[in-house]
């Protein structure tokens, strides 16, 4: 699902893109603990959280997530924007709640990050 067909469903603002709405996002992860985040991989990546602090821009670059969705109503500082650019992550806000987000998008075929568990 390309980031300007994200973008419509969600409804959310373009906060900072450099890299074009016709980017192939091919998995997305919800959460708001970045411990998480660090468990994310895979190409095509989108992250939809409500954390705005330079944290989540950090933890994204190191696990080399795509995209932001900012979620319920939520904006980052325009310091976290700038880390953003200069990470050359795309930055989207949404009204939307993370459940009715992650519903949207699951509804229109995105897939969610799947993690091997092992049995004790």
């Amino acid at each position: 699902m390309t980031l300007e067909k994200i973008t419509e469903l969600l409804q959310a603002e373009v906060l900072w893109n450099d890299m074009g709405t016709d980017l192939d996002i091919t998995v997305a992860k919800a959460s708001d603990l970045m411990s998480d985040v660090l468990t994310f991989s895979g190409p095509g990546k989108l992250l939809i959280t409500g954390l705005t602090n330079m944290h989540t821009i950090r933890t994204c670059d190191i696990a080399g997530i795509q995209a932001i969705i900012f979620v319920r109503g939520k904006k980052p500082s325009l310091q976290t924007i700038e880390m953003g650019k200069k990470c050359g992550i795309a930055l989207y806000a949404s009204r939307c709640s993370m459940f009715d987000a992650c519903g949207i998008l699951y509804a229109n075929g995105m897939q969610g990050v799947r993690i091997k568990t092992t049995s004790l």
